[in-house]
C-alpha cells in the first residue's frame, strides 16, 4: 500500500508541474499581442503549440474513458490550422481546458478504484499508468518548448524570478 501511496503522489508532483517542471506556468501572464506570433524558424504560433498540447491530452484522456475511442489523424488532429488565430478568450479558453483535463487525471490518479498497473479493459496491453505518463511527458515537452520560445522571442517579464 505504501508504494501505490508514493507511485499516486509522484504522478501528481510530475503531471502537475513543480520539482524540474514549470508547467503551465510557462503560458502564464503571456503578453496577448504575442498569441499569434511564430518565433523564428517555427511554423507554428505560441496558441498553435498551446492547442496542440490540450487536443493531445484531450485524445489520451478520450481514449482511457472510452472503449470506442476512434484512432486521430497526424497532424491535422493534433494542431489547429496554420492559420488558425485567437484572441485573449481563445488563449484562455485552452488553458483552462488544459486544466479540466489535469484534474480529471488528478481524480484518476487518486482514486483508489483504479489499479494504476492494470490494463485498460478494451487496451489491456496498455496500462493507466502509461497513459497518464504520456500525457506528462508530452505536456513537460511542449510546455518546456514554450518557455525556450518565449525567452528566444523576449516575452518574459523583467521582473520574473523563476
Amino acid at each position: 500500500m505504501q508504494e501505490d501511496t508514493v507511485l499516486r503522489n509522484e504522478l501528481l508532483n510530475l503531471l502537475l508541474g513543480g520539482q524540474a517542471h514549470m508547467g503551465l506556468k510557462a503560458a502564464e501572464n503571456f503578453p496577448s499581442e504575442h498569441y499569434n506570433s511564430r518565433p523564428p524558424h517555427v511554423e507554428y504560433t505560441f496558441w498553435h503549440l498551446l492547442e496542440h498540447i490540450r487536443f493531445a491530452q484531450e485524445d489520451i484522456i478520450e481514449y482511457i474513458r472510452s472503449a470506442n475511442y476512434l484512432e486521430k489523424q497526424w497532424p491535422q488532429d493534433y494542431w489547429p490550422a496554420s492559420a488558425a488565430v485567437c484572441d485573449a478568450a481563445g488563449w484562455h479558453a485552452s488553458l483552462q481546458a488544459i486544466r479540466e483535463g489535469l484534474t480529471w487525471l488528478e481524480t484518476l490518479i487518486t482514486s483508489s478504484q483504479i489499479d494504476l498497473q492494470a490494463g485498460l479493459p478494451y487496451a489491456p496491453d496498455h496500462t493507466y499508468l502509461r497513459e497518464i505518463l504520456l500525457v506528462a511527458d508530452h505536456n513537460a515537452y511542449h510546455l518546456g518548448e514554450l518557455a525556450i520560445l518565449r525567452q528566444v522571442m523576449g516575452l518574459w517579464h523583467p521582473d520574473r524570478s523563476t
